[in-house]
């Protein structure tokens, strides 16, 4: 067997959350081949969930915090990071001057520190057309990285979900091979044009499981452990009936308008999604970390009066249902809403993967030619 294909890259994944990046690259149902070495991330929650899923080897910690005790960093030969969004998130109207925004820089340090042969940096797309991704490619042209970078649709690589994020990808400048990068889509929108299997849908995730029940965690096997609903009240509930299938609070300012809050009857433009139902036959919209809130985006059943609940949300990022999540449920909601989906991850896993056998199939050759 050639020696690369039995190899286990050593992985390094920063600002990490529960893992969902780092389950693209180590489990061969995504991309596979890979070995995490080491995690960061600064919420205690999202890092016991890491722990049960890839082992202990987590440190909590900030990252500027821990970057100045010096620590012993491994080598490794990626690494990874969704650095946090919401300094470029056009939801935040304070973006510009958040301090988030420079996270990049200890990112690229460790990068630099562990010697690494690729890094790859997940971050909304806004985050490519900033000032701080130019500095992000400039530094790390500096230390000996080619860089390319690509807004990628998870909905076109097997996730049921439309998701734009951005990515930067690193390559050592000394490799003569460059990535396949963005990686060739998996699904397609236009099927018959592509020869690609159709986007999945909201239906194909979550059109097996039956109504949740109670309102709280539950001590019992996947996927039902998650599969829990909320307590409404009577005015939330009848706000849920008057949303049409595929509506949204246009529908139920029409259908319902005293029920209607008046900052909506107010504003009568913009927002389409809020108080939206998902449809059975498209893929999800972006689930972000209130999922469970109806008033923050298109999270209503598809035809039960009712949000979508964490194990539906789960399966909508492309979490297995066998991938454990620890913590409160709020805690596991903001989890599930900032994970990189893991059949994302591994195309992206699969291009280096291919990057990284050449490298060491040129590294062999050239030491045969030295014997």
């Amino acid at each position: 067997m050639n020696r690369s294909l039995a190899k286990k890259y050593r992985l390094i994944d920063l600002f990490s959350g529960a893992g969902g990046f780092t389950l693209g690259f180590t489990d061969s149902r995504y991309g596979g081949g890979f070995q995490s070495i080491l995690a960061l991330d600064n919420d205690k929650a999202a890092l016991e969930s890491y722990a049960a899923n890839f082992g202990r080897h987590g440190i909590l910690a900030n990252i500027e915090d821990w970057l100045g005790t010096k620590p012993k960093i491994p080598l490794s030969d990626v690494v990874i990071g969704g650095l946090p969004c919401q300094g470029f998130s056009l939801l935040n109207k304070k973006r510009q001057g958040d301090s988030r925004r420079s996270l990049w820089q200890p990112f690229m340090q460790v990068v630099e520190s562990t010697q690494a042969s690729i890094f790859v940096i997940e971050n909304v797309s806004e985050f490519l057309r900033s000032k701080e991704c130019n500095e992000s490619k400039e530094l790390a042209e500096r230390i000996g990285f080619k860089t390319a970078c690509a807004i990628l649709n998870s909905a076109d690589y097997g996730v049921p979900q439309i998701r734009r994020r951005g990515f930067i990808i690193g390559w050592k400048q000394k490799a003569s091979l460059s990535p396949c990068f963005p990686p060739l889509p998996t699904h397609s929108n236009l099927p018959l044009l592509s020869n690609l299997p159709n986007w999945l849908t909201v239906r194909d995730a979550i059109g097996d499981l039956p109504e949740p029940e109670g309102t709280e965690i539950r001590k019992i096997p996947p996927p039902l452990d998650l599969h829990f609903g909320r307590n409404p009240t009577a005015i939330s509930l009848a706000r849920y009936q008057a949303v049409p299938p595929g509506g949204n609070r246009f529908d139920l300012q029409k259908n319902a308008p005293e029920l209607t809050p008046d900052c909506w009857i107010k504003k009568t433009s913009g927002g389409t999604d809020l108080f939206g139902r998902l449809w059975w036959d498209k893929p999800s919209v972006t689930i972000r970390t209130e999922f469970f809130k109806p008033e923050k985006g298109r999270y209503l059943h598809p035809e039960k009066h009712r949000p979508i609940t964490h194990r539906e949300a789960a399966r909508l990022m492309g979490f297995p249902d066998d991938f454990r999540f620890i913590g409160s449920k709020s805690e596991i909601a903001k989890q599930i809403g900032n994970a990189v989906p893991p059949p994302l991850a591994g195309a992206i896993a699969r291009t280096i993967r291919v990057m990284l056998d050449s490298f060491e199939k040129e590294r062999d050759e050239c030491l045969l030619f030295r014997s």
